[in-house]
């Protein structure tokens, strides 16, 4: 019983060795030409992966960028805010020049503001009266336009601009003493005047980044203390600052923080819309 079903299978194993498998038939000659066609097919994965593989780890170090370590990266950010908590209380972080350059440019400057403006124009075409208190509401006009220029000149320019505000009391103080003002009276008037400058800055700042009507009115509440009735003395002053904040802004910023000079344009002009930038070296083509 048990030989039998031996018997049988060799003898259907000697018959496959005999006659060859056709291409529909079954057996073990049948399997063999898919078992041959499947041997690459398991080698090529392997192959393509050792290849992607090497590929990849030539190319990661290449593509990566070089990372700041994360020590230095909270550094910065610890000294970044350091500076700001240090410029809110009013101390000053570290400049790009020197304090005492700065503080001789902003002194330069300021100086400008008051002995290069024809105020006999300002008095005779604006109608002010010729007062103490009309040459500083006409110096805080320009001390503000030097401001808005020397804003833009980072932690340097912030400073400058602090120097010339405390330029511009001292100078104020000197003034009202020279004139004979007590004391109590000239501590009064001093904390007014505090009040509208502060106030006109940012009358002025709001007037600048806004249309001439909103300008127009900052002035008309500030250089003129809301007693102007001629709409052309507010047009003449609106033209003046829109084209005096646009020659100063042509300046460079370097050259103002070191040497603070700047030259202000008439205040009546025929071609009021041109902008009378600073002369720069032309050369030919030799280099001279």
């Amino acid at each position: 019983m048990i030989r039998r079903p031996l018997r049988s299978l060799l003898g259907l194993a000697a018959q496959a060795a005999a006659h060859p498998a056709t291409p529909a038939g079954g057996g073990a000659a049948a399997w063999a030409p898919n078992l041959a066609t499947r041997r690459p097919l398991h080698c090529r994965p392997q192959q393509q992966q050792r290849r992607w593989s090497s590929s990849s780890s030539v190319k990661e170090p290449q593509q990566q960028p070089p990372q700041q370590p994360p020590q230095q990266e909270e550094e910065e950010e610890v000294g970044g805010a350091l500076t700001k908590v240090m410029e809110a209380l009013g101390f000053t972080g570290p400049l790009k020049y020197s304090k005492w350059k700065i503080k001789i440019a902003g002194l330069r400057m300021y100086t400008c503001c008051v002995e290069r403006i024809n105020y006999e124009d300002f008095l005779d075409k604006c109608s002010l009266p010729d007062t103490l208190n009309s040459w500083f509401l006409v110096v805080q006009l320009h001390v503000w336009m030097c401001l808005v220029r020397m804003r833009q000149e980072g932690r340097a320019g912030k400073f400058m601009c602090r120097y010339i505000v405390y330029s511009m009391w001292e100078d104020v103080e000197q003034r009202s003493m020279i004139l004979g003002v007590d004391a109590i009276h000239r501590k009064e008037a001093m904390k007014l005047m505090t009040e509208m400058f502060y106030a006109a800055l940012f009358g002025y700042d709001e007037g600048l980044l806004s249309d001439d009507c909103v300008l127009a009115a900052a002035l008309w509440r500030n250089l003129f203390n809301r007693e102007c009735d001629d709409p052309q003395q507010l047009e003449m002053l609106v033209e003046y600052v829109r084209k005096q904040v646009q020659f100063i802004d042509s300046l460079n910023g370097e050259d103002l923080l070191l040497t603070g000079e700047v030259r202000w344009r008439p205040l009546l002009e025929e071609n009021a819309q041109s902008i009378l930038k600073v002369a720069t070296p032309t050369y030919n083509d030799a280099g001279l």
